[in-house]
């Protein structure tokens, strides 16, 4: 029996310091940041030698700002590796020089207390020349009080001796000029220790107790042998984000040499994560893994006659339905998204060489597409951006010239481009250059590879535009049921001052009808190439090319016709 229960103390001595010894801290490096347009995926490694058995490893470098559900843990191992189960939690790590900080927090503390004391004896001073600057104001005032009335006696509680008031004036004066020192002298000191003791408490609050609060990790682990892994860690963490930014220079060419436009992709990197990126491999990826992931889930929606009106009972009635624009009741549930409820919670002497940038490589998925930042990077968790170089593409665009000369009467250069393979555009502010010149800034929208897209560069002077109005008339026609009319024709002169041909297009308006009784008529030679230009009604466009100092003379307007006995109005 004796023997047994010292084999079973021995065994349980070993196994719990077996155990002990088993929780083995390591440390990872970053190694890459995969950036979204929308949060980020940090990828962090470590290498560590195992021997045969259970194991748990602790990782406590990550930031308190990971997403818990986002963690993966892998790896590779020299000998069989099984990941059992990983844990995480939130955890609090003091400072390292705590001790050292205690000390120097009381130090300042103990200095703290005795210029308080010293300014509470100050104060004392100042009170004290003050109490005393008020009785000899008092006293000064004596002189100019009432004096009993002839043959009155003077009151026996105030008995009057006879006073040298000369001499008592000099001591006043005298006595008050050492008060009123004496309480400056105190102000003065007051002022000193106030800022000694704002300096101290500005240190004491540089010393507070700090405490960095990060992401730790336990990850349960049993290795058939002995072994050496490398682990890997990915995670995602809000609060970063990228932001792209294009500048789109073109040149306008000439006679003989055709137009180019060069598109450079640039990107702004912001991060608040907690940790800051240093020295790592940085991704650009264009997918949002915060968006939605599936469409959402549409209800029924059912038309019923409204119910008959009923009279107002004592219990409270439903709110009514919303009414439609005819009168028919709607009722519809609404329905939240998943963005709505996520809410809720970068020598020596050369020839000289053009500088250029280091592009990223690009790799495009059907879903997606991926900028690999050349080298390796740092970017502080400030929030302060870092604009990296990404990539820059040549397309030749058609060049066209546009004119609204009813509201501008001026010509505006416009390119169009058919966007390259390889990665799509993303929202984003464009700069606009014009033969090296800036003109402006403009925006993309969402574009496809291989989607068309126009860009506007500027006024071009080169195109003169003249507008008028030709002709208006107002008037009334038939016998028997009288029709008012309306005409207004226009005269739109534009001339090419340019030594190349452009394509012209001037957009303009006729009136849309609202009534079957009101007819619009399109009346003079020239007649639109284009209607309802963007699915505007009544937007027109008249399309046509201009040899080099031709001018091109355009006269349309239209016809207004309606019942006699009703009024109309634009709008």
């Amino acid at each position: 029996m004796r023997i047994l229960a010292a084999l079973t103390g021995v065994l349980v001595a070993v196994i719990a310091s077996h155990a002990a010894a088993d929780e083995i801290p390591v440390a990872s490096r970053l190694e890459t940041i995969t950036v979204f347009p929308s949060g980020a995926e940090a990828t962090r490694t470590a290498r560590l030698s195992l021997g045969k058995g259970e194991h748990t490893l602790v990782l406590i470098d990550l930031p308190a700002e990971t997403v818990p559900g986002s963690i993966r843990v892998d790896g590779k191992a020299t000998a069989g590796l099984d990941i059992q189960s990983v844990d995480t939690r939130r955890r609090y790590i003091p400072r390292a020089d705590q001790e050292a900080l205690q000390a120097e927090r009381k130090t300042i503390e103990d200095n703290i207390e005795k210029l308080r004391d010293e300014r509470g004896l100050v104060q004392g001073q100042e009170d004290a020349a003050q109490t005393q600057k008020t009785l000899l104001q008092n006293l000064a005032q004596m002189p100019a009080r009432p004096q009993p009335e002839e043959g009155q006696p003077a009151p026996a509680a105030l008995p009057v001796p006879h006073v040298d008031w000369q001499q008592i004036l000099s001591l006043i004066g005298t006595g008050m000029a050492e008060a009123q020192k004496q309480a400056l002298d105190a102000e003065v000191k007051k002022r000193d220790l106030d800022r000694r003791i704002e300096e101290l408490e500005k240190k004491l609050s540089a010393l507070a107790p700090a405490r960095t609060e990060q992401t730790e990790i336990k990850v349960f682990v049993v290795a058939a042998a002995q072994l050496e892994a490398d682990l890997t860690v990915r995670y995602q963490v809000r609060n970063a984000a990228w932001t792209p930014h294009y500048d789109a220079r073109l040149a306008t060419g000439s006679k003989t040499a055709p137009p180019f436009l060069e598109l450079t992709r640039r990107a702004d990197i912001v991060q608040r994560t907690g940790e800051s990126w240093d020295n790592v491999a940085l991704l650009l990826s264009t997918t949002r893994p915060t968006a939605n992931a599936a469409a959402p889930a549409i209800e029924t929606m059912i038309v019923d006659f409204q119910p008959e009106a009923h009279p107002a009972s004592v219990s409270a009635a439903p709110p009514a339905p919303m009414a439609g624009y005819d009168g028919l009741a709607v009722r519809q549930k609404k329905v939240r998204t998943a963005s709505e409820e996520i809410r809720d919670q970068s020598a020596q002497a050369e020839p000289e060489v053009a500088l250029g940038e280091i592009g990223a490589q690009v790799v495009a998925a059907p879903f997606q597409a991926v900028f690999a930042v050349p080298g390796r990077l740092t970017v502080p968790s400030t929030g302060e951006p870092k604009r990296v170089f990404l990539q820059q593409d040549g397309v030749e665009p058609v060049l066209t010239v546009r004119t609204v000369p009813k509201l501008d009467a001026k010509a505006y250069l416009y390119a169009k481009l058919i966007l390259p393979k390889g990665a799509p555009v993303l929202p984003g502010a464009v700069s606009l250059f014009r033969d090296g010149t800036f003109v402006g800034t403009g925006s993309f929208p969402v574009l496809s590879p291989g989607e068309e897209h126009e860009l506007g560069f500027g006024a071009d002077d080169q195109v003169r535009v003249r507008h008028a109005i030709a002709d208006e008339k107002r008037g009334e026609t038939g016998l028997i049921s009288s029709s008012k009319t309306d005409s207004r024709n226009y005269r739109i002169a534009v001339k090419n001052m340019h030594e190349r041909e452009v394509e012209l297009v001037v957009h303009d308006q006729i009136p849309v009808s609202q009534n079957e009784d009101i007819k619009v008529e399109l009346v003079g030679p020239a007649q639109p190439t284009k209607k309802d230009i963007d699915g505007k009604r009544g937007v027109v466009a008249f399309e046509s090319k201009l040899a080099p100092e031709e001018e091109r003379v355009l006269e349309f307007g239209y016809r207004v016709i309606w019942p006699g006995s009703r009024a109309i109005i634009y709008q």
